[in-house]
């Protein structure tokens, strides 16, 4: 009888390498600007998707563009005409610093507010961090 190295080697012989995909990608604001508007039009589409409120979004977008934004059905409209390279950017440091966990770097977390804090808490690993208000 073969011993149990061989037989494990044999396996992983036969075995064909899987490569490892990332399960959460950052989501792309798709839309077009309209005079000296701009206007996002997956706007729900990407809350939902990173499970966030989207007044939480649009205070973000808001404060980081400096410009203001109403929210019009499934559309975000901001009041100035900007990149969607830079809009991408500002979603990136918003998933970052509000959706991925620090600890694990998975997406699967929630924001909690305790009295007058706001805590970003993973449901992956339990990892529980301030982060800051907007």
């Amino acid at each position: 009888m073969e011993n149990y190295s061989e037989l494990l080697k044999q396996a992983y012989e036969k075995v064909k390498p899987v490569k490892a995909i990332e399960r959460f990608e950052i989501p792309k604001a798709e839309g077009h600007v309209e005079g000296n508007r701009t206007i996002i039009e997956n706007f729900s589409s990407l809350c939902s998707y990173l499970r966030r409120d989207c007044g939480h979004i649009i205070k973000f977008l808001s404060r980081e563009l400096a410009t203001p934004a109403k929210i019009r059905g499934k559309e975000l409209i901001l009041n100035r005409k900007i990149l969607f390279e830079r809009i991408n950017e500002k979603i990136k440091v918003y998933v970052e610093e509000f959706v991925l966990c620090k600890e694990c770097g998975k997406p699967d977390t929630e924001l909690i507010r305790q009295d007058r804090l706001l805590f970003i808490h993973c449901l992956a690993c339990g990892a529980k961090r301030s982060v800051s208000k907007i």
